[in-house]
């Protein structure tokens, strides 16, 4: 017996071709339905005891949870008691069971959270749920933002400091080992912390736990900008080919990646014909525009970009 890259069984047989072997979940074996060879015995049936002849039936008796996940306080290993007092067959509680299932619930909610790190984990967790759904981040940021959360944690950094503000700044350090174009100010405008508490806590983070995270790279914000703008995917282009000849030219270094994002943008949006005002550009980047002029007309000049007036 073999395994194939999904680790499931694939049973082969010099002498049998492998559409005439059958499994006899009685015996444990797998027999060629042809020679009535016995080519594997005693295999051991990994899957449920029970039977089931519909989806239906099958989501009904299945036992198992959720998957563990970093975004619980407690990664999802305790149970919860349902709100909705009802039996297994779904019918209502006497009052007197109910009072009874009432102090259970309670005893339970309170043995889930005991410590004191299970209500900072539990009360981060909230905070950070919140914040990742008003930004729109994936499910894959929320996970990494709370295993540097719980790293800090262990390390004693969120002790006398505000938890919004650890959160945010972990969110921030996913964004970036994770390339996803948000930026520092952005998060911090969901918090209420400021944003210098914000970026003292990302460098406390950065400096205590070790972690590395990619040099920024202006190209990350483009589509994203882009697209709330509504331009095409021509222009999308053209502007990421612009940041990756003055990246070549060395203008990128030590600059704001979404400056330099909107001007490119700007510049491309002029270049294929569907003009967008400088106030506009930077209110999506989250630059002034200011920026956006100095940062285009930089670039215009150091890669020779002629603009149509």
């Amino acid at each position: 017996m073999v395994l194939s890259g999904e680790d499931e069984p694939v049973i082969e047989s010099e002498e049998c071709p492998p559409d005439k072997i059958v499994f006899d979940p009685e015996r444990g074996e797998y027999i060629c339905t042809e020679t009535g060879e016995v080519i594997e015995a005693r295999v051991i049936d990994q899957g449920p005891e029970w039977r089931a002849f519909t989806p239906e039936e099958k989501e009904r008796r299945s036992r198992v949870g959720g998957p563990l996940t970093p975004t619980v306080h407690d990664k999802g290993l305790s149970t919860v008691i349902d709100w909705r007092d009802r039996d297994a067959s779904g019918k209502r509680l006497e009052p007197r069971r109910r009072l009874e299932v009432l102090r259970w619930r309670k005893w339970q909610i309170r043995a889930r959270i005991q410590s004191s790190i299970d209500r900072n984990l539990a009360q981060a967790m909230n905070e950070l749920e919140r914040i990742a759904s008003l930004l729109g981040l994936p499910r894959t940021v929320k996970e990494e933002a709370a295993i540097i959360y719980r790293k800090a944690v262990d390390k004693g950094l969120v002790r006398g400091r505000s938890i919004e503000s650890v959160v945010a700044a972990a969110i921030y350090a996913a964004c970036r080992r994770l390339r996803i174009p948000r930026t520092l100010d952005e998060i911090a405008q969901y918090t209420k912390a400021d944003r210098k508490e914000v970026a003292r806590c990302y460098r406390l983070i950065l400096r205590e736990l070790r972690v590395r995270v990619p040099i920024a790279d202006p190209a990350d914000h483009v589509p994203r900008i882009a697209s709330l703008l509504g331009l095409s995917g021509a222009t999308i282009r053209t502007a990421i080919e612009i940041l990756r000849k003055a990246r070549e030219k060395g203008i990128t270094a030590g600059k704001d990646p979404a400056g330099l994002a909107a001007a490119a943008i700007y510049i491309a949006a002029l270049l294929n014909d569907e003009r967008r005002t400088q106030k506009e550009i930077a209110q999506i980047a989250g630059v002034t525009e200011v920026t956006v002029r100095n940062r285009y007309k930089e670039l215009a000049r150091e890669l020779g970009i002629t603009l149509p007036q």
